[in-house]
């Protein structure tokens, strides 16, 4: 497999800091033609890093800051504090529509289609359940920018969350899956901001990534 880059926003001995570009998995799928990933690319750069690094992920079409331990030790660390729901994480997402309101929480409950994998639908009795914050940031014609604090860390959450009619209403643009993407479409979600405590200081650490989509930013 051909050497690839990767944007890497911070590396020590312990971790690394990653900013994943939209339409790369983050770890290695089912099949040779799913073994290029962030993962794959970082163990190439990095000789110490153990076998599976992440300790979250982002969807392959989801972009923005991405953490992953290098060592063991740094790796249970930094997985025990997602679990523990100690890391903040922020995200940015253009959605098609007029969200009304300022703010607010979203609580869902859903699971995944088995016969539409990777599809995830809303199931109040069965499905688990996701919870996100939201803020509207501005309007513009038909869209609205809208910052994302997850709560929890479930698959599609977001998008489902944008897209429902018991969450936001409006899909993310360009979302194949729960909009009206299309082939060739970037998503407009990137996880902008990732606050944790360093495994082996304990010190604060927080790495942003710009938004490509985010007109408050243009030149």
């Amino acid at each position: 497999m051909t050497t690839q880059s990767l944007s890497v926003l911070y590396l020590d001995k312990e971790l690394a800091v990653v900013d994943k570009p939209g339409g790369l998995l983050a770890v290695p799928g089912r099949g040779p033609d799913k073994q290029d990933c962030v993962v794959s690319r970082l163990r190439q750069m990095v000789p110490w890093c153990i076998e599976q690094p992440a300790v979250h992920r982002l969807d392959m079409d989801t972009a923005g800051v991405m953490v992953l331990g290098l060592t063991g030790a740094a790796h249970r660390h930094l997985s025990r504090q997602f679990a523990e729901r100690r890391v903040e994480k922020q995200y940015l997402a253009l959605l098609e529509g007029v969200v009304s309101g300022e703010k607010g929480e979203i609580c869902l409950a859903f699971r995944l289609d088995p016969d539409n994998r990777p599809h995830q639908v809303y199931d109040a009795v069965r499905g688990k359940m996701g919870v996100s914050h939201w803020r509207r940031i501005e309007i513009r014609g038909q869209r609205t920018l809208v910052e994302f604090i997850p709560q929890t860390g479930r698959t599609h959450q977001l998008r489902l969350h944008a897209s429902h009619p018991l969450g936001l209403g409006c899909p993310i643009v360009g979302d194949r899956l729960y909009g009206a993407g299309r082939d060739g479409d970037s998503l407009k979600l990137h996880a902008t901001r990732l606050h944790f405590l360093h495994p082996a200081t304990y010190r604060p650490m927080e790495f942003v990534s710009r938004a490509p989509f985010d007109w408050r930013q243009a030149n």
